[in-house]
């Protein structure tokens, strides 16, 4: 996994980064990094604490440590919670998900929604 240079995120911090507990930050780093493409912008080992990038959008991963735990985490976290990236192209990252026989919940499709009284796609 590509380590980076303590830096701050490309073009700065995104109005809102999901922080997503995990239960091996290592496993996480290297299928957010290694599978989709994300690049490391700072990490704080001392705090089980890594900041991840791609494209414009931001995550933070964090070690699981109790902190915000409100009950029992169960296997898959993050079970209804749904993000959108934008990406110069999503058919990358679906290449990677599947040479590294990773299961999507369903497959990728395409959906039009009517945003400010037109019809806007996505993938």
């Amino acid at each position: 996994m590509k380590r980076s240079a303590d830096r701050l995120p490309t073009g700065g911090f995104a109005p809102l980064v999901p922080e997503l507990d995990v239960f091996d930050l290592g496993k996480s780093e290297s299928f957010w990094c290694n599978v989709l493409g994300f690049q490391i912008a700072y990490q704080r080992p001392e705090n089980g604490l890594t900041y991840i990038e791609l494209q414009g959008s931001q995550v933070m991963l964090s070690q699981r440590n109790g902190n915000w735990e409100t009950g029992d985490l169960q296997r898959p976290l993050g079970r209804g919670i749904n993000f959108q990236m934008f990406v110069d192209s999503v058919e990358p990252l679906l290449d990677a998900l599947r040479n590294a026989n990773w299961p999507l919940f369903r497959p990728c499709h395409d959906a039009w929604y009517r945003i400010a009284g037109e019809e806007r796609g996505n993938r």
